[in-house]
C-alpha cells in the first residue's frame, strides 16, 4: 500500500533530507587517504545527534553502523570498521536520519584522490543516470518510465545495471511502497501522482550487473569484482518536474576546500 503525503509531511521530509544532505558533508570534510571507515561513521553519527535527530540505519535490522560505506566493488550495505581508505579508490557512502518520525536518505560516491579515468567516466554516468530518472518522475508519468532511463542511459554506455538492489518510498518508514527498479519498461507499473516521495538510487557497475552478498550477511559486492557506483536523492513527485527534497550542494561545497577528493560530481 502506497502512503501518499501531505504538503507539510513532504517538508517534515525535506528537513530530514537536508540534515543527511549536510551529514554526507561532514563526511566530505574528512574523507581522505589513511582514514578509516569507522572515524567517518562517528563523525556521522555525533553529528546526526547534535542536530536533534537518530541515525536511520543504527540498529535497522541489526544494521551496526550509521553509514553504509561500501569502497570500490562493494555495491551498498558495507559496514564501517577499520578499513583506510586509499589513494585511487572510490567509495559510496549512504546516510539515512530519523528526525520528527520522518526519514530521508541520500547517498553519493567519493573519489580518494587521483583516480582512473574509466571509474571518473562509471561516476558521472551513473549521477547522470540518477538525474534522468528524477526528470521522469513527474506527474502521468509511471514508476517504469524513472526505470527505463536509468537503464537505457547506464547499457548505452556499456555499464551493467544492479537489478537485486532497488530504489523505495519512504516517509515514517525507512522502506516503504513502492519499489523504485533501475531497470524497466517505459508507461509501465505506478502511475506517479503528488504525494508520492520515493528514493531513486542507481547502482552501476563498471563491469556486469551481477552482485553477490559477502559473508558478513551486509556487504553487496559485484561477481567480477570492478568497482561499482551509486547515487541517491530522496524526492518528491511533482506536477511539472520532480522536489527534490535532498542535495548534493553540502558535499560539492565541502569537497572544494578539500583537496583528497580530486572528482566533484555537479
Amino acid at each position: 500500500m502506497i502512503e501518499y503525503k501531505s504538503d507539510s509531511q513532504i517538508e517534515l521530509i525535506r528537513e530530514s533530507s537536508l540534515l543527511v544532505a549536510k551529514t554526507l558533508g561532514e563526511v566530505a570534510m574528512n574523507i581522505k587517504p589513511g582514514v578509516k571507515t569507522i572515524e567517518l561513521d562517528r563523525i556521522a553519527e555525533e553529528f546526526i545527534r547534535d542536530n536533534g535527530a537518530v541515525p536511520g540505519f543504527k540498529g535497522y535490522h541489526g544494521f551496526k553502523g550509521s553509514l553504509c560505506i561500501s569502497p570500490n566493488e562493494q555495491v551498498v550495505h558495507g559496514i564501517p570498521g577499520n578499513r583506510e581508505l586509499k589513494e585511487g579508490e572510490i567509495v559510496s557512502i549512504d546516510c539515512g536520519v530519523l528526525k520528527n518520525k520522518f526519514y530521508g536518505d541520500s547517498a553519493y560516491t567519493f573519489a580518494i584522490g587521483e583516480i582512473d579515468e574509466s571509474i571518473k567516466k562509471l561516476m558521472k554516468t551513473t549521477y547522470e543516470c540518477l538525474m534522468l530518472g528524477i526528470e521522469k518522475a513527474v506527474e502521468g508519468n509511471n514508476l517504469g518510465d524513472i526505470s527505463y532511463a536509468v537503464q537505457q542511459h547506464a547499457e548505452n554506455n556499456g555499464y551493467g545495471v544492479v537489478r537485486e538492489l532497488v530504489g523505495h518510498g519512504l516517509g515514517k518508514s525507512l522502506h516503504e511502497a513502492p519499489e523504485v527498479p533501475n531497470f524497466g519498461k517505459k508507461k509501465s507499473g505506478v502511475r506517479l501522482r503528488k504525494g508520492l516521495v520515493i528514493a531513486i538510487e542507481p547502482m552501476i557497475n563498471l563491469g556486469k550487473r551481477f552482485v553477490l552478498q559477502e559473508k558478513d550477511g551486509w556487504t553487496i559486492s559485484t561477481k567480477d569484482r570492478l568497482p561499482s557506483a551509486h547515487y541517491e536523492h530522496t524526492i518528491a513527485v511533482g506536477k511539472d518536474k520532480a522536489d527534490i527534497l535532498s542535495s548534493f550542494s553540502y558535499v560539492q561545497e565541502a569537497l572544494k576546500q578539500n583537496k583528497n577528493n580530486t572528482i566533484i560530481i555537479e
